[in-house]
């Protein structure tokens, strides 16, 4: 990353969505990962090279396209007992505040809305780098994480296990791969 002009990278991205991921991991039965991923969304961003605080994002994720790799599992989770998609379609994120932590890394700020609730969400995000594709595509890249309590959300439901704890933990550890192609 040292050697790309930041500046340059000022302007307006969309999301492109073929090579983003938006996705999730949640505690299941007190002892293995479940992964999850959303397969509809679509996002734009406004990079400021040289003001990184000025940079925001934006981003909508359909709830209907979620995907566990359980056709079961995901039926549920679009039920009543957790996204209720049929009431609540999209969960949003909308960024307040960015700033840079010093080499590849930022943090981005803002309110991710989820079954009508809004509470603040920041993200750690490390710049992936710069590139033009073969199409001519300027491209930027980040990688970012975050962790969630899904209990803030109003998203309580769960089921008690007979060797105690829970099945499905309230922390949710949220990641996101993005590639964005800067707008002509």
């Amino acid at each position: 990353m040292a050697n790309t002009d930041l500046t340059a990278l000022t302007g307006d991205y969309a999301i492109d969505t073929a090579h983003s991921t938006i996705g999730f991991t949640v505690r299941h039965a007190m002892v293995t990962n479940v992964k999850g991923k959303f397969l509809d969304f679509s996002g734009s961003l406004h990079l400021d090279g040289g003001n990184p605080a000025a940079s925001t994002a934006s981003i909508d994720v359909k709830m209907e396209s979620i995907d566990t790799g359980s056709a079961d599992r995901d039926g549920h989770l679009k039920s009543a007992d957790f996204f209720k998609t049929d009431e609540f379609p999209t969960m949003t994120f909308r960024s307040t505040s960015a700033e840079a932590l010093g080499g590849e890394d930022y943090r981005i700020t803002g309110d991710l809305t989820i079954l009508g609730t809004t509470k603040p969400l920041t993200i750690d995000l490390e710049f992936n780098g710069a590139a033009k594709d073969p199409f001519g595509n300027e491209r930027v890249g980040f990688e970012g994480k975050a962790e969630i309590k899904r209990s803030e959300w109003g998203l309580t439901w769960n089921a008690a296990l007979e060797t105690g704890g829970v099945l499905i933990s309230d922390k949710i550890k949220l990641n996101f791969d993005i590639s964005a192609i800067k707008n002509a």
